[in-house]
């Protein structure tokens, strides 16, 4: 009996969203592979730079994520792990391999609370999990947060002819740091059972694959995209100036012929030479968005076929983009800037006549915002519009817009010209969510901020977001002056993209 009842009370303390900090140890939780201690806040606490797999160097580079190596000693949680190796696309360049850590962020109020787990956007090239804090989001909201690391570049899709299986790492990885969740969601306060996965940008894009790959079955409840999704494709110059048209995917013989032209672009002729070349080598190639490679285990079919066909994991999904995407690639072109020139780069010189008479500079005042008005439509809002119809037939699916054009610019005001709004430009809607340096609300944005979190909480808590499903292109729209229904395909024009395909 006494036995008995000692093993109920250590049970009781591991499901404690503050672990054992009830037997003194404030912060202190205890994972699956060992004790960690964290940091302890007023409203909230937060454990960073937790292993979720073993560092992928070595052999382990181009393998799927292997366990960890267990601890027994508590592990420091106050710091996060370091970014995964990238270039210097988006101003963090790292060449450390050993990446494969995530973060937590749980309010201190106890009971089992949703878990949503962060996939962060930079194209699958760039940036890491701890560039994004959700204190807001998991305090206001009352949800468990998890961010993470996963392998970008080459590191994470590389789909060469002699590593079998091979192109989506980083999406193994991801599905790893899911299974981490299901195995310790309950010693941080969640609950395994109600997970959302939620990413922006070519963090949607993953969405999209999670969404569609038979193996993330089971591991998440519900999904949201936000500005990326399974139908995105782009011309020339249409996400990353100077980059070539491309979509989020790949398929397997194209990612195979990419990777024997880099192996013998690093003077290679097999793995093992590839697997010996410091990291480095691949990081000072910036190739601009890394498509995820299809045609393997994790996604053994295109994601666009798959959700044509309905061979996808159905859960409810909140599906959407900004108003003014395309205005931060806009923003980028260099001076004198060509609109015929661009567009007839992007679309070919017949749909560039078109596209000029449908979008004619005098209607935007000027060529930059004409051709960011050409990229928002076309690129991004058209597209997950195609996705929000192909998914609301076979599952609950919930459109919306974020249209603040005051939304703060931050650190992204190095990109726009002088006088250049950023409108509801791409990624903008993120300082809603996140507490991200430079990016300060007012007031009023402040306020549209807890409608957002109310609204992405309670459909991670209830599979309902507060507005109806998507149909005939009706979505919610968040602005300072609305939040309530507008029909995208007509602010978007969607029925003139359809008919020049």
């Amino acid at each position: 009996m006494r036995k008995r009842l000692s093993s109920l009370i250590a049970a009781a303390l591991l499901a404690s969203p503050i672990g054992v900090a009830q037997a003194g140890e404030p912060g202190l939780v205890r994972t699956d592979s060992g004790p960690v201690r964290g940091t302890v806040l007023a409203d909230h606490q937060l454990y960073q730079g937790i292993p979720y797999a073993a560092p992928p160097v070595g052999e382990l580079r181009w393998r799927s994520p292997q366990p960890v190596t267990p601890w027994t000693t508590p592990r420091d949680a106050t710091k996060p792990g370091s970014a995964c190796a990238q270039a210097a696309g988006a101003g963090q360049p790292s060449s450390n391999e050993d990446c494969l850590y995530l973060n937590v962020t749980t309010p201190s109020r106890h009971g089992r609370k949703p878990v949503m787990v962060y996939l962060h956007g930079g194209g699958n090239s760039y940036l890491s999990g701890d560039g994004f804090n959700p204190r807001r989001l998991a305090v206001q909201g009352d949800v468990v947060v998890v961010t993470m690391n996963f392998r970008l570049g080459f590191f994470g899709f590389f789909g060469h002819p002699d590593l079998p299986d091979s192109g989506a790492y980083g999406i193994e990885d991801q599905q790893a740091a899911l299974k981490w969740v299901q195995r310790n969601a309950t010693v941080f306060g969640g609950d395994p059972r109600n997970v959302t996965v939620f990413g922006e940008s070519g963090g949607a894009f993953d969405v999209c694959a999670h969404v569609t790959s038979p193996r993330s079955r089971g591991l998440f409840q519900k999904a949201i995209a936000q500005s990326g999704g399974c139908s995105t494709t782009w011309g020339a110059n249409g996400v990353i100036h100077g980059k070539p048209a491309g979509a989020p995917w790949i398929a397997k013989p194209a990612a195979e012929a990419e990777a024997v032209a880099l192996s013998a672009q690093l003077g290679c002729s097999d793995v093992a030479c590839l697997r010996a070349l410091p990291p480095t080598a691949f990081t000072a190639i910036d190739r601009g968005e890394t498509p995820v490679v299809t045609g393997n285990s994790v996604l053994p079919v295109s994601p666009v076929d798959a959700v044509r066909s309905g061979r996808f994991n159905r859960v409810p999904l909140i599906w959407g983009n900004t108003r003014d995407e395309g205005r931060l690639t806009s923003a980028t072109v260099p001076e004198p800037f060509d609109y015929r020139g661009l567009l007839e780069q992007g679309f070919g010189q017949e749909k560039a006549a078109e596209i000029i008479a449908e979008y004619p500079v005098s209607a935007y005042g000027n060529a930059r915002l004409a051709y960011g008005a050409v990229l928002t439509d076309s690129v991004w809002a058209c597209n997950q519009l195609a996705d929000d119809r192909l998914l609301s037939r076979f599952t609950p699916t919930y459109g919306y817009e974020f249209a603040d054009r005051t939304a703060p610019v931050g650190w992204f005001k190095d990109f726009f010209p002088e006088g250049f709004p950023g409108g509801a430009a791409h990624s903008f809607e993120l300082s809603y969510f996140f507490d991200i340096p430079t990016f300060d609300l007012n007031p009023a944005q402040q306020q549209l901020a807890s409608t957002m979190i109310r609204d992405w909480t309670t459909f991670a808590r209830t599979g309902k977001p507060g507005w109806s499903r998507y149909s005939r292109g009706n979505v919610q729209e968040y602005s300072l002056g609305h939040v309530g229904q507008i029909n995208a395909l007509t602010r978007h024009n969607c029925s003139f993209w359809n008919s020049i395909g």
